[in-house]
């Protein structure tokens, strides 16, 4: 994994921020996934691993789930070159102060076909702002 550099660390620290002061589940939610999606479209493993809290529950399509920043950026490593995340929200809830839950039509632009799924995202406020928690996907077919 790389180092971000300082002027990348500020801007993200910033946008953490802004995501934290708005209290809005669904800016929230849609600030994470921007970053995500982005982190996906410039192939960055430490960017996507960084919108997820460390000890983050992550199912994609294995048949198991992994857990923390290392299993994400492992996930999106054996990815191929040129994916790319578009995103929907269908719903999203402040359950609890400090949490955001978001539900979301996705599509995954892979180089042969494109690939459809519904996101369930569990965010939540911490020191370094809102992280991803819990990141659960449902292939549609």
């Amino acid at each position: 994994m790389t180092q971000q550099d300082p002027a990348q660390q500020a801007a993200s620290q910033a946008a953490h921020q802004d995501d934290a002061a708005r209290g809005d589940a669904g800016a929230t939610i849609s600030a994470l996934l921007d970053r995500w999606a982005d982190g996906i479209r410039r192939r960055d493993l430490e960017h996507i691993a960084a919108q997820f809290t460390p000890d983050a529950l992550f199912q994609g399509f294995d048949p198991e789930p992994s857990f923390g920043r290392d299993a994400v950026s492992a996930y999106y490593g054996k990815q191929p070159a040129g994916l790319t995340a578009e995103y929907r929200l269908i719903r999203t809830s402040e359950p609890a102060d400090g949490v955001a839950l978001g539900y979301a039509a996705v599509t995954f632009h892979r180089p042969d076909r494109p690939v459809n799924v519904h996101l369930t995202v569990v965010a939540v406020r911490t020191e370094d702002g809102w992280l991803i928690s819990h990141y659960h996907v449902s292939r549609i077919r």
